[in-house]
């Protein structure tokens, strides 16, 4: 292990957020992160970053491999570990001489018996939410070092960066997209019904509201059933 790695890990920190900000693809980001993470940092092997969805559900979207896969799993099987601990309770969490670990019994002796030595779980944090985390396994030494540790906060705010904008431009294309359907679904009303833009408008929110429907669905549902009555008439 080097001694005093600050200057190559400094320039591939500088080079990986070139990386990033040269591509808008989030899996390959995210996969540039951990890659460039494993290779990158002593004490650490294996890297990945798992995000929490809104209905509690937690994905691992990229691995360095299938020991991380593995790991992660187990780990949201159990409810337990460091990588959730990370989400729920703490930014940083370390494990030193994994196999002396009285934390989270139903996750560590587990992953001890896989090769587990020491592990660091951060969370991904931006602005007013926790966006996932980053987990790092080491399979070849019992600890992970504060040099080490100093760093992977560094890739792991990289990678909430990246979450966070790719969130911020799906909720746009999301914004954008729903705009689309009730201006389609405004347009069909004021065909059939000789009505102008603000009735057919109103006439959306009022089905929208007594039928505690999502604008957006209640378009997209006058769409379907438009499009169906035309390869109705079509057919004929």
């Amino acid at each position: 292990m080097a001694s005093a790695p600050q200057p190559d890990i400094a320039t591939t920190l500088a080079q990986v957020a070139q990386d990033l900000n040269a591509t808008l693809d989030l899996d390959a980001s995210l996969s540039t992160l951990v890659n460039v993470a494993a290779k990158s940092l002593p004490d650490i092997d294996h890297v990945g970053i798992t995000i929490a969805h809104r209905d509690g559900r937690m994905e691992t979207r990229a691995a360095t491999d299938e020991f991380v896969r593995s790991l992660d799993a187990l780990q949201y099987d159990v409810g337990e570990g460091p990588c959730v601990y990370a989400m729920d309770a703490h930014p940083v969490v370390k494990v030193d001489h994994a196999e002396a670990e009285q934390r989270w019994p139903k996750f560590i002796p587990a992953a001890v018996q896989r090769g587990l030595r020491a592990q660091l779980g951060l969370q991904l944090y931006l602005e007013d939410h926790t966006l996932g985390a980053l987990n790092m396994y080491s399979t070849s030494s019992e600890t992970v070092s504060e040099e080490t540790t100093h760093f992977a906060e560094i890739f792991a705010s990289h990678a909430a960066l990246v979450l966070g904008h790719a969130r911020r431009e799906d909720q746009l294309n999301n914004a954008i997209r729903s705009r689309q359907l009730i201006g389609q679904a405004t347009g069909i009303l004021m065909e059939r019904y000789s009505l102008d833009a603000d009735r057919a408008f109103d006439y959306l929110i009022r089905v929208s509201s007594h039928s505690n429907t999502k604008l957006r669905d209640v378009a997209q549902q006058l769409i379907d059933r438009s499009s169906e009555r035309y390869r109705t008439a079509s057919s004929q």
